[in-house]
């Protein structure tokens, strides 16, 4: 009875020295694309390497500190779900558009009032969630799946904008670490087996250092104890920036959304509820405009943490705490956030590829389980169709507005979401579903 291991229990007591190791699996999962959007932003704003540093710092305790939220809920606050939160991709290519046009404190603005918005909606999860039944939230998994199935595959070869992507090197490095986490998966015993995922980014490290992509300089730059700064940028308010932004966190809310079901199906065998979906996306929310008054960028759920728990099916939240007090550690230690940084993406590869095909299978069982109707397959069908397809062609929405090519062009889950959800209000409810509704 493998399964009753106190560490498939959300709330199992489990020591420290067992906890750590799951919870540090975890940050390493997530480490490289929670820093990966500051420093894209802030390239592009031509901020000093200094400052762009500070933000990192900032990120990991706020990343910590969402995460912690999530599992310890305040008030209305927190899903009591083991999610893991992380600086959002999603509001990269926004940001560039109006860091560019108005600075990085109209960024931050923006950022401000449109999380104070999203933790308002989330409030009200309880009554619009009516709108968003299994088949869509089972179609918006799926479509996180996929959308993260490049992301592992970009890792793989070296990472984005590597000029030498694909090089030998990288492949051989993400093949051991992938090698490493199926030998360990398949020889470990218990719950150990559960710890593939960092034993493949340990022994995919020790190669990754001999074959020379191991960067440890920054070292000796760094102090041992830093404080990250409130309000470091002065504040700048622009309507179309603010209404800009607030659609992307409406997109930020759906991943949200897909990323807390796809979690309770996974790790806890039940769709979630209300009360948890309301506090995931208010925390999304609240703690985005929290991270504004650091300088830093939104958060949000990462899928990589749920692909995870989806492989290994470890819920328990004291092993998951401890992965978010160590990015809040990371955060105020500069030296452990550097090495953690320093962890390749070959590697990162290696190790994600498994995990987020997890996702894809998780997607399609939920939709299996919303039964093979006509109307759940063609709203399955043609939202994923549409989603998945028109954004590995971005070039079909060229004709319209910027607005909109900017939250939907390459954004397949907010594409699926919405596309589901109108075919879900435009098709016929059939019998069946009419009876229950009575």
């Amino acid at each position: 009875m493998e399964n009753r291991d106190s560490i498939y229990e959300f709330h199992g007591d489990i020591s420290v020295k067992k906890a750590v190791p799951f919870g540090l699996q975890h940050v390493l999962a997530m480490f490289v694309a929670n820093i990966a959007p500051i420093l894209i932003v802030t390239g592009v704003v031509k901020m000093p390497a200094a400052e762009a540093a500070s933000l990192v710092q900032a990120a990991m305790i706020i990343a910590g500190v969402g995460s912690m939220l999530q599992m310890f809920p305040f008030w209305r606050i927190g899903s009591g779900l083991p999610i893991i939160m992380g600086i959002s991709f999603t509001f990269v290519s926004i940001f560039c558009v109006i860091g560019t046009k108005y600075g990085y404190g109209a960024v931050l603005g923006a950022a401000l009032v449109g999380g104070i918005l999203e933790g308002i909606l989330g409030l009200g999860a309880a009554w619009w969630r009516k709108f968003v039944p299994s088949i869509v939230s089972a179609s918006v998994v799926t479509a996180i799946g996929f959308s993260l199935l490049p992301i592992g595959a970009n890792s793989f070869g070296g990472g984005f904008g590597n000029p030498e992507f694909g090089d030998w090197k990288y492949l051989t490095v993400g093949t051991i670490t992938l090698i490493s986490c199926l030998i360990f998966n398949i020889k470990a015993k218990s719950f150990y087996k559960q710890l593939s995922v960092l034993f493949g980014l340990v022994v995919g490290y020790i190669a990754a250092f001999f074959f020379g992509m191991v960067d440890l300089t920054r070292m000796t730059a760094v102090s041992v104890l830093s404080l990250p700064a409130l309000m470091p940028y002065e504040l700048e308010f622009h309507a179309d920036a603010i209404f800009s932004i607030f659609l992307i966190f409406l997109v930020s809310a759906t991943e949200t959304l897909g990323d807390t079901s796809a979690l309770a199906a996974m790790g806890f065998g039940r769709e979630a509820k209300d009360k948890e979906i309301s506090g995931a996306i208010t925390v999304d929310g609240f703690v985005s405009s929290l991270s504004a008054l650091f300088g830093c960028m939104p958060i949000t759920s990462f899928s990589q943490n749920v692909g995870l728990i989806a492989m290994t099916r470890v819920v328990n939240r004291k092993a998951i705490a401890c992965g978010a007090a160590i990015m809040i550690l990371a955060g105020f230690v500069p030296a452990l956030g550097v090495i953690l940084a320093s962890l390749p993406d070959a590697v990162l590869g290696g190790c994600t590829l498994m995990m987020f095909g997890s996702i894809v299978v998780s997607g399609v069982r939920m939709i299996s389980q919303c039964g093979y109707s006509q109307r759940n397959m063609s709203i399955a069908a043609l939202s994923l169709s549409i989603g998945l397809g028109f954004t590995q062609t971005p070039q079909i929405f060229r004709l319209f507005p910027d607005l909109f090519r900017s939250v939907f062009a390459e954004n397949c889950v907010a594409v699926v979401f919405i596309v589901a959800i109108l075919l879900n209000l435009i098709f016929p409810k059939e019998k069946e579903e009419l009876k229950i509704v009575k």
